[in-house]
């Protein structure tokens, strides 16, 4: 069984920074693929930034130039760099791995949830 714990989330006014954390424990050898998505309610999640288990990264449209994602030396955690955040970045974010793609679909495992608020 895989688990992910996430840390990081809360209120930020706009312009602000965040950073997500993820670490990852369990019986997968090598995670991967990790990511973050996002979701909002009524809507599906969405990729936010996924990475390899090299150094390949991929973004949303939506984030490209203001997030940052990378992996720690172990491999099994990830991080997600958030700058210039906007209220639309609003959302619930969630830490991803499991034998999914850079470009989607995610893998099988998702973290818990961590809450990122952009507000005034």
């Amino acid at each position: 069984q895989v688990q992910l714990v996430e840390s990081g989330g809360g209120l930020v006014q706009p312009g602000g920074s965040l950073r997500l954390s993820c670490a990852a424990s369990g019986s997968i050898f090598n995670f991967g693929v990790m990511g973050w998505y996002r979701q909002t309610p009524g809507n599906q999640r969405e990729l936010v930034a996924t990475i390899t288990s090299g150094t390949t990264t991929n973004y949303g449209d939506s984030v490209k130039g203001r997030f940052t994602i990378s992996r720690g030396n172990a491999k099994n955690t990830v991080y997600l760099q958030m700058n210039s955040l906007k209220p639309e970045d609003t959302a619930v974010y969630y830490c991803n791995t499991g034998q999914g793609r850079l470009s989607g679909p995610p893998g099988k495992y998702w973290g818990q949830g961590t809450q990122v608020t952009v507000s005034s």
